[in-house]
C-alpha cells in the first residue's frame, strides 16, 4: 500500500488544532463537492479530503497515523507493516469500524482501511481476541441522510454481506443487535453482532444533539441589503431569508430542519460574510466604487 500524508492533503501543518484542522475540512469540502465543483478529478479530492478528515479528528486515529508518519515516509512511498504490526497501530480502540449509509464515510483506501481496520478485526494491531462466548461489537458509521430519512444499508463483516435498517433519527451511541451474526468463539458458537451507531463526517453539517449546524457563505451585499438564498437541508434546499445589516457569525434558525425526534431538531444557519474576488476589470471597478463610497472610519460605524 502507498502512504498518504493526511496533512498534506489538507494543507495543514502536522500541528495543527482541532479547529484549524475542521476550517480546512470545510473550506476543501465545499471546492471540491461533486455537485457544485466543476474541477477535472474533483471527486476524487473530494474523497480524499474526507479521509483525511476521518484519519485526524479521531484522536486515536490520528495518534496512529502520526506514529507511522514519523518513520519518514512521504506521500507514494510503499508501506510494509513489520512483524507484529505497528506496535498495536490504533490502540486502545476496541471497535472494528464498519461504515454505511453513502456519505463521508465510504470510499477509503487501501492505506486507510489497512491501518485503521474495516470492518473486521485488525488493521496494523490487531483486533480484540475470539471470546468463547459473547457478543462481537463494532461500530457503525452512517450518514446524516440516512439518520434523517432512515434506511437499509448492506454491510460487509469478514467474507459475510448483511442488510440492516437504521431507524429514522438514531443517535449516536446507540446499538443495533443482528442475532446470531457475531464472529465464532472459541468454541464455534456464535454470539450477537452489535453494532454502536456514530455519525460518519459530513461535509456540508455539523451535528448538534438534534439540531443541524450549517456555516453559509454570504456576499457582503446580501449581508447588508438583505436576501433571499436557497440553502442546503438534509430535507432539500429551502429559502431562506438574510435580513439586512447581517453580520458575520450571526445564526439564524430554520425549525424543525434538524435531526428527527420529539420534537424533531432545527437547523442552525450561520453566516460567513466572504468577499468574492476579482476576476473581471468591472469587478475591480465595483469594489473601487465600494471603497469610494465608504467613508475611512466605517470600521467604527
Amino acid at each position: 500500500m502507498q502512504f498518504k500524508d493526511y496533512y498534506e492533503i489538507l494543507g495543514v501543518e502536522p500541528g495543527a488544532g482541532d479547529a484549524e484542522i475542521k476550517s480546512a475540512y470545510r473550506r476543501l469540502a465545499r471546492k471540491y463537492h461533486p455537485d457544485v465543483s466543476k474541477e477535472a478529478g474533483a471527486e476524487d479530492k473530494f474523497k480524499g479530503v474526507n479521509e483525511a478528515y476521518e484519519a485526524l479528528r479521531d484522536p486515536q486515529k490520528r495518534a496512529a497515523y502520526d506514529q507511522l508518519r514519523a518513520r519518514g515516509y512521504r506521500p507514494g512511498d510503499d508501506v510494509q507493516p513489520p512483524p507484529g504490526g505497528f506496535g498495536g497501530g490504533h490502540g486502545g480502540v476496541d471497535f472494528d469500524e464498519i461504515f454505511a449509509g453513502g456519505g463521508a464515510g465510504g470510499g477509503f483506501s487501501d492505506f486507510f482501511e489497512q491501518l485503521f481496520g474495516r470492518g473486521r478485526a485488525g488493521g496494523f494491531g490487531g483486533g480484540p481476541a475470539p471470546q468463547p462466548r459473547g457478543d462481537t461489537r463494532a461500530k457503525l458509521a452512517v450518514s446524516l441522510e440516512s439518520v434523517y430519512e432512515g434506511s437499509s444499508a448492506r454491510i460487509g463483516v469478514g467474507n459475510r454481506t448483511l442488510d440492516i435498517r437504521i431507524p429514522k433519527g438514531i443517535k449516536p451511541g446507540q446499538v443495533i443487535r443482528l442475532a446470531g451474526q457475531g464472529n465464532p468463539g472459541r468454541d464455534g458458537s456464535r454470539g450477537d453482532l452489535l453494532l454502536e451507531i456514530e455519525y460518519a463526517a459530513h461535509p456540508q453539517f455539523e451535528v448538534d444533539g438534534r439540531n443541524i449546524i450549517y456555516v453559509l457563505p454570504v456576499a457582503p451585499w446580501e449581508a447588508a441589503l438583505g436576501a433571499t438564498i436557497s440553502v442546503a437541508t438534509l430535507g432539500g434546499a429551502v429559502d431562506l431569508k438574510i435580513p439586512q445589516q447581517s453580520e458575520s457569525g450571526r445564526k439564524l434558525r430554520l425549525r424543525g430542519r434538524g435531526l428527527p425526534g420529539t420534537p424533531p431538531g432545527d437547523q442552525i444557519v450561520e453566516l460567513e460574510i466572504l468577499a468574492p474576488k476579482v476576476h473581471t476589470p468591472e469587478q475591480r471597478a465595483a469594489y473601487e466604487a465600494m471603497r469610494d463610497a465608504f467613508a475611512d472610519d466605517w470600521r467604527r460605524a
